[in-house]
């Protein structure tokens, strides 16, 4: 279902655009209103009000949880944090209501959504991908559908109906360029009748042209999120195999002008590979590449995947890292993967389940 295609619906029964403001915020923040009372009652049209019930049960529909996974803090990130490393550590050493949900779409399709701390949701916007990132188990199987609008904030809702939610990043499953037109739908509403900051909406991509194009123009710009993981063409060539062809230097680029004009820092995505991206000359060229940008550095260290060899970098390796940038005037932070101990990342519940059934 897409939003638009609701939007429409709405209209077709008599609504103004109080009445569709009114129930999109209702659905996206979950605060929902008492149909017996006289002053809601009277104030939708009549055709809405008597087709309120089957639309109510349609959007309550869209993603249903199929199973839960708590998620402490990880291992790497608990021996940096009780080794007094100076480095900015983006975990809590109490990690409560952490979780990755597998969630099950209305045709039986599964997706995952991440609880955060502090408020975070990471949300999905395919089922699957098309980029084929050797290191993400999301890209395996390839593509197999796009998400509706609707499904994408269905899976804010679910959240919300278990805590509080501030901040929705749009890097679980999918490439969200590859969706662009119902990923830029779902942050319209959240931006405004879903009640999140704008900078609290994070776009995340490998660096596809149409993001740049795209999302300046928009009424709601998210903060953007560049996937990069390294800094050597060939090699993220090979780590991105049908990534966009775009210099490294000119993604850098694009992702400043966005960042300048929008007021919000770039967030580089650097998934951390043992042997593979976390060499001395890698975070040398990381510093000169990002020298007096406007940006944050986000290295997460990879998360365990069933048939894959790679392995995460050692936590003194990872802090060192985070040093020596810091010692550049760089803002670096290690990001966990919210799923190490139960073998969560991104795609492998939904594979496992997949493989059960």
């Amino acid at each position: 279902m897409r939003i638009a295609h609701l939007r429409q619906r709405l209209r077709d029964l008599g609504a103004k655009p109080c009445h569709e403001d009114r129930l999109l915020r209702g659905w996206s923040q979950v605060c929902s209103y008492d149909r017996k009372n006289s002053a809601a009652e009277t104030f939708f049209p009549l055709e809405l009000r008597n087709e309120l019930p089957a639309i109510e049960a349609e959007l309550n529909g869209l993603a249903r949880l199929r199973s839960e996974y708590p998620a402490a803090l990880s291992p790497t990130l608990s021996r940096i944090a009780g080794e007094g490393a100076n480095v900015a550590l983006r975990a809590t050493s109490n990690n409560e209501g952490v979780a990755r949900l597998l969630v099950e779409l209305r045709d039986g399709q599964m997706v995952e959504s991440v609880l955060l701390p502090r408020g975070g949701l990471c949300v999905s916007t395919q089922v699957g991908c098309a980029v084929g990132c050797v290191f993400c188990m999301s890209g395996r199987a390839g593509l197999l559908r796009q998400l509706g609008s609707a499904e994408i904030v269905a899976q804010v809702v679910l959240a919300r109906k278990r805590r509080a939610v501030s901040k929705v990043v749009f890097m679980g499953m999918g490439e969200p360029a590859h969706n662009l037109d119902n990923v830029l739908e779902a942050i319209e509403l959240l931006g405004t009748q879903g009640n999140i900051g704008h900078k609290n909406l994070v776009f995340s991509t490998v660096g596809d042209p149409r993001v740049f194009e795209r999302l300046s123009h928009e009424t709601v710009k998210p903060a953007l999120a560049l996937s990069l993981h390294t800094t050597d063409a060939a090699l993220r060539a090979s780590l991105l195999p049908r990534a966009p062809q775009i210099a490294i230097e000119e993604l850098v680029e694009r992702g400043e002008a966005y960042a300048r004009a929008t007021g919000y820092p770039v967030q580089y995505q650097w998934t951390l590979i043992e042997g593979v991206n976390d060499s001395d000359a890698e975070v040398e060229r990381i510093a000169q590449l990002l020298s007096g940008k406007y940006t944050i550095m986000n290295f997460i260290p990879f998360n365990e995947v069933d048939g894959l060899d790679y392995r995460r970098p050692s936590p003194e390796r990872i802090a060192s890292m985070v040093q020596f940038l810091k010692q550049h005037g760089i803002l670096a932070k290690i990001r966990d993967s919210a799923g190490q101990e139960i073998e969560g990342a991104c795609g492998q519940l939904r594979a496992r389940a997949v493989k059960a059934a």
